[in-house]
């Protein structure tokens, strides 16, 4: 699995390159959606397409074959990275792309613009996705908007008997409540963008470094995170990219605190084991992901039916509950039975301004001079896995 992940990283690296030399992106040409061709693929992150297999609670895939007579066939991936590799093979229609992904598929003509003409609920959209820099190029969309949450900490709350407050407990090596150390107890996740989350954790320990923007680092800045990781991975159980691999972790392997997705916290105290998470006082990084469609996209009518399809109100909620994330439109935060009046709240609607989204970190940035491009952020975060 590893060398697999190295293989995704390098591929984004050329990617990378391959981005900065065309530039530029393709604007969409469907005017009005026609014959469907019966199929619609889809890349996602695990959870974000279901069909009741898991949980036959949570199912917004069959109602929509019924009534649009579209299949929809589903690629997981687990790294931004790997979406982008996918996306450049080709033979897909949609992504469900993070921030750290969006840019680099409209940048290298991956994506088309949408054409919001065809997706009658645009205007339900959370005004604040609606424009946002993610999708957003020259005031055209490149995607449709479809939830967004924020990375948590996720902890065993037997080991912490209450809710621990800083992300000090995955980046150094400590004594835990329990009396036993986080070594070999911890994990981070496996993709490039966790630099991020290492920079964020220095904006607030070490200001004299200056950090203004997680994704915007000069070179000392980088350094230091880069510092921080190698430090970390004395103590990392594992580097995760699949969710339910961490899900048996937790449950089996002695994992006790980690980076992770509402998803993972969510399924863990489901099946009743002691978990909890929480938004250190550092804040988290976070994602905000689009929905967008290939340049290329063999099945575009169905597609445009999904596009619609997505940000119906009952989805959004039941997503909301299924993932732990927070609706792209606001009013599905009330009258979902699985949701729950409560659940945006939980899953961190008041949380949206403590956010470090992703975004892919370029070298002409806005905070600085000079920052570090991708490239380099994905062949030193390989060297740090290599411990190196």
């Amino acid at each position: 699995m590893q060398k697999v992940v190295f293989k995704l990283m390098l591929i984004a690296v050329t990617l990378f390159f391959a981005l900065n030399l065309t530039g530029g992106a393709v604007a969409g040409g469907l005017q009005k959606i026609g014959k469907l061709e019966g199929y619609v693929d889809i890349v996602a992150w695990p959870g974000y397409i279901e069909r009741g297999a898991t949980d036959p609670n949570f199912d917004w895939v069959s109602e929509f074959e019924k009534s649009c007579d579209c299949k929809v066939r589903v690629k997981t991936a687990g790294t931004s990275d790997e979406m982008v590799a996918l996306m450049n093979e080709g033979g897909f229609d949609l992504v469900t792309a993070s921030g750290d992904a969006s840019l680099r598929l409209i940048a290298g003509k991956r994506v088309q613009e949408v054409n919001k003409k065809l997706i009658p609920s645009w205007d339900k959209i959370d005004p604040r996705l609606q424009n946002a820099p993610w999708h957003t190029v020259d005031g055209k969309h490149y995607g449709v908007p479809y939830q967004w949450g924020s990375n948590v900490l996720m902890y065993n709350t037997d080991v912490f008997k209450g809710k621990p407050t800083s992300w000090k407990v995955v980046f150094e090596e400590m004594i835990l409540p329990d009396g036993k150390s986080n070594k070999g107890r911890v994990q981070a996740f496996d993709g490039p963008i966790y630099i991020a989350d290492a920079a964020l954790y220095l904006k607030h320990h070490r200001p004299e470094l200056g950090i203004k923007d997680p994704y915007e680092l000069n070179e000392d800045q980088y350094k230091a995170a880069l510092e921080l990781l190698r430090s970390q991975r004395k103590i990392v159980n594992r580097y995760w990219h699949d969710p339910f691999i961490q899900i048996d972790d937790f449950t089996n392997e002695g994992v006790v605190a980690s980076s992770a997705w509402p998803f993972q916290v969510n399924i863990l105290r489901s099946k009743k084991q002691p978990i909890a998470s929480v938004v250190p006082v550092e804040g988290a990084t976070g994602w905000a992901d689009t929905t967008m469609m290939h340049v290329d996209a063999p099945h575009p009518n169905c597609a445009y039916k999904w596009l619609e399809w997505s940000i119906n109100k009952k989805l959004q909620g039941d997503l909301a509950a299924w993932f732990g994330s927070v609706p792209v439109r606001l009013d599905a935060c009330k009258g979902n039975n699985l949701l729950g009046d409560e659940g945006c709240t939980v899953n961190g609607l008041d949380e949206f301004e403590r956010i470090s989204f992703w975004k892919t970190p370029v070298s002409n940035c806005a905070t600085q001079g000079s920052c570090v491009p991708y490239y380099r952020w994905v062949t030193n975060y390989i060297a740090v896995l290599g411990g190196r």
